[in-house]
């Protein structure tokens, strides 16, 4: 059997659509190719008018494009060919007669330097005599040199606003050496800069370099409203991304005595510090040391191993929370801290040249008497503090305690005695358990409790009260946890459940 024919429906009209479409498309087809033949723009013309004259142009506009010193270049070439033309007219046509030329004003050399004249000072024009003719060729001198310098005065004074507009921006090289650098931008670089101040005051030229993605002047502004004192240091500050390798190079780090990487903030804030420091360590693995701040313990391990050697990781939550957890504990040891860790007074330095390599730890304790010593860094960083008294010195540095850095190259010999009878050892009375009470609760609060835990004697017993619910402790081995949930800034009434936890020989840190 045969199929039947198919049979199209009475609205299928599909064929004389098609056709419609073919016969529109030709017609185009045909339409585009008048236009392009008759246009006088079309381009294959716009090519052939390009070769003739548009080239001439382009190269001019590019010219031009190269900023002040290129305009001056053509306004000078365009000087050059207006006195060079007025002076050939002038000596071709012998337009100056009578006593200027019987006075030796005569000839093209002469004529060339007088057109000068009348191009750059619209004074000359007065003292000029002479035939009319000469009078208005040297006053058209005159006018179109007006034109010629009231340009070069505008593109010199517009080329000076644009260099002092770029000087503002804070995009030029630094051209420093033994500065410090500080890449980013947060709250910590005010006390930062404070202490650079301190600490530069023996050194009459020392440079702090900021490289942040803010403002060069609001950065200043800011800086001078916050640090008014900076003694003798000065600050640079430049606008760019410390996480950008071409920003990163106009702070000059290769000939920077430190670097400092500051933890911007935000929700992930170590992402842009590990950038920075990558942007340190992509070309070279040894230079100046480089101090990073780090906000999440978890990164520290990455960071160790993008540095190379070179950065000095500074876990700033363990830090902070270490701090807390000593100065709970000892009474008095906030003070110690803030003695030997600010530039104001004493603090720690780090003696290499000290010529005692041949002695022991117990005969160095008693040798210099304006800096005490209190430990040893040996070759491999390592700091061994208050080390057994026969500790050969060798190529260890001593560490020591001094009024400032200046200082160690003039240690004085202590000729002292030492009168060992007066000496006694105390006896530390045993620790019993604790009972510790945790205000507020953060970041930080986890590794605030294991180092509590590490102090305490077993059965002491932790207090948290947060007003955030029930947090997670971490496993604990000598501190009995428990967390009381209630207003951390509201003053309870004696007898109330968080009041009757303060009580004798409790410590109470408080965290926000």
């Amino acid at each position: 059997m045969t199929a039947p024919p198919a049979t199209r429906a009475p609205w299928d009209n599909s064929e004389a659509t098609e056709g419609t479409l073919s016969r529109t498309s030709r017609s185009l087809r045909n339409r585009t190719k008048n236009t392009i033949a008759t246009n006088p723009s079309s381009p294959r013309r716009v090519r052939a008018r390009t070769s003739r004259t548009g080239r001439i142009r382009y190269a001019f506009d590019n010219s031009m494009s190269r900023g002040t010193p290129a305009l001056v270049a053509w306004l000078g070439a365009a000087s050059l060919v207006l006195i060079l033309a007025f002076a050939t007219v002038i000596t071709v046509f012998n337009l100056r007669e009578g006593k200027a030329a019987a006075d030796g004003h005569k000839g093209f050399l002469n004529e060339l330097f007088q057109t000068m004249l009348h191009a750059l000072d619209a004074g000359t024009v007065a003292g000029d005599a002479g035939s009319w003719p000469l009078l208005i060729t040297m006053m058209a001198v005159t006018v179109a040199g007006l034109f010629m310098i009231s340009a070069l005065i505008g593109i010199v004074a517009a080329g000076i606003d644009a260099r002092i507009a770029d000087l503002q921006r804070g995009r030029s090289q630094v051209v420093e050496s033994g500065h410090t650098v500080m890449l980013g931008w947060s709250d910590a670089i005010f006390p930062i800069l404070s202490e650079l101040a301190m600490a530069n005051e023996s050194s009459r030229r020392a440079v702090v370099v900021i490289l942040a993605d803010r403002d060069k002047v609001e950065m200043e502004h800011e800086i001078r409203e916050k640090v008014p004192d900076l003694r003798t240091t000065r600050v640079v500050c430049r606008t760019g991304s410390p996480i950008d390798i071409a920003d990163v190079a106009l702070s000059s780090p290769d000939e920077a005595r430190s670097i400092i990487v500051l933890s911007p903030g935000g929700a992930d804030p170590d992402s842009d510090v590990i950038k920075t420091l990558l942007a340190l360590t992509h070309t070279a693995h040894d230079g100046p040391p480089v101090v990073v701040e780090i906000a999440n313990p978890d990164n520290v391990g990455t960071a160790r191993m993008i540095g190379r050697g070179r950065a000095i990781i500074i876990d700033k939550r363990s830090t902070v929370a270490k701090l807390i957890v000593r100065t709970s504990r000892e009474s008095g040891a906030a003070a110690v801290y803030t003695e030997l860790f600010d530039f104001e007074g004493d603090e720690i330095y780090f003696h290499q040249d000290h010529g005692l390599a041949e002695q022991k730890y117990g005969a160095v304790l008693r040798h210099h008497e304006n800096a005490s010593i209190i430990g040893l860094l040996d070759c491999d960083g390592v700091a061994l503090l208050n080390p057994p008294h026969d500790t050969p010195v060798g190529e260890s540095s001593l560490i020591v305690v001094a009024g400032d850095d200046s200082m160690l190259a003039t240690l004085r010999h202590s000729c002292a005695e030492v009168d060992e009878s007066a000496i006694t050892a105390s006896v530390n009375a045993a620790e019993g358990p604790s009972r510790v009470l945790l205000i507020g609760w953060n970041e930080s609060t986890k590794t605030v409790v294991a180092e509590l835990d590490n102090y305490a004697e077993p059965g002491s017993v932790l207090t948290v009260l947060t007003e955030l619910g029930e947090p997670q402790l971490p496993v604990l081995r000598n501190l009995v946890a428990t967390i009381q949930r209630g207003s951390t800034t509201a003053r309870k009434r004696p007898g109330d459940a968080c009041h009757a936890s303060l009580g004798p020989g409790h410590r109470a840190p408080v965290l926000r």
